[in-house]
């Protein structure tokens, strides 16, 4: 079966977590909006022309007949079809717990740059940003890599089970990502959760993976995605 991944084309952004699992896979898919014609056919899929129920918002997949949206459902959907996460029930509930407190650090993340609203600009809303970021990068960093951080040394190399699973490529691209936003904060607190660094490290020389980063098929962390290196924000 040939997956077709429909995001927006130019940012990584929450697509970013679904490729990652498709390309640790090994999947055969498709970008679809990077394509001629593509952003016309994910319009279309958006406003359920051709679906029942459509997502509200990319990214979604579409899987034979499926078509599966959000970002941590579509990473249940691929951790049980590509063997990326356990066959155990619990298991498989361990990720999609894991993955949906990703999915809220996303979110804290997004807002350090718009605390106010996703329809200003940033420039619009600087000093809130600057404010809600000094609290995000003094507690809430801390706190979510610090959960992690007790997982790993709980479970060793990998946080559920003996296997790389979508949680632990998601959780790469965290700290991947706040090491392009928040450098200087990523330094200091690398040097107290050494296990979450160890663990980006790991997923990061994994053979797809690693050929994937090397690719053009990794879109560059830019200053439209959820990522952002603003150095006002990270004094």
């Amino acid at each position: 079966m040939r997956y077709e991944l429909y995001y927006w084309p130019g940012i990584q952004g929450r697509g970013e977590f679904v490729r990652l699992a498709l390309e640790d896979a090994g999947a055969d898919y498709v970008d679809v909006a990077r394509r001629k014609g593509g952003m016309e056919k994910m319009m279309r899929l958006m406003q359920g022309r051709g679906v029942d129920i459509p997502s509200y918002a990319p990214p979604f997949l579409k899987a034979g007949r499926l078509v599966i949206g959000q970002t941590a459902n579509i990473l249940l959907y691929l951790g049980a079809h590509e063997y990326l996460a356990p066959k155990a029930e619990a298991g498989r509930l361990q990720v999609h717990m894991l993955q949906l407190t990703i999915a809220d650090f996303v979110q804290e993340t997004h807002d350090t740059h718009h605390p106010i609203a996703s329809g200003l600009y940033y420039e619009d809303q600087k000093s809130e940003a600057k404010r809600y970021t000094a609290e995000f990068r003094k507690v809430r960093m801390p706190k979510y890599l610090g959960y992690f951080e007790r997982i790993l040394e709980k479970n060793g190399n990998w946080l559920v089970g003996s296997r790389a699973s979508t949680a632990d490529l998601s959780l790469f691209q965290m700290v991947d990502g706040l090491r392009y936003a928040f450098p200087n904060t990523m330094k200091r607190l690398e040097r107290t959760h050494n296990r979450v660094a160890a663990l980006h490290d790991r997923v990061a020389a994994r053979p797809r993976i690693r050929a994937y980063l090397e690719s053009d098929r990794r879109i560059p962390f830019n200053e439209s995605g959820i990522f952002r290196h603003y150095p006002e924000l990270d004094s």
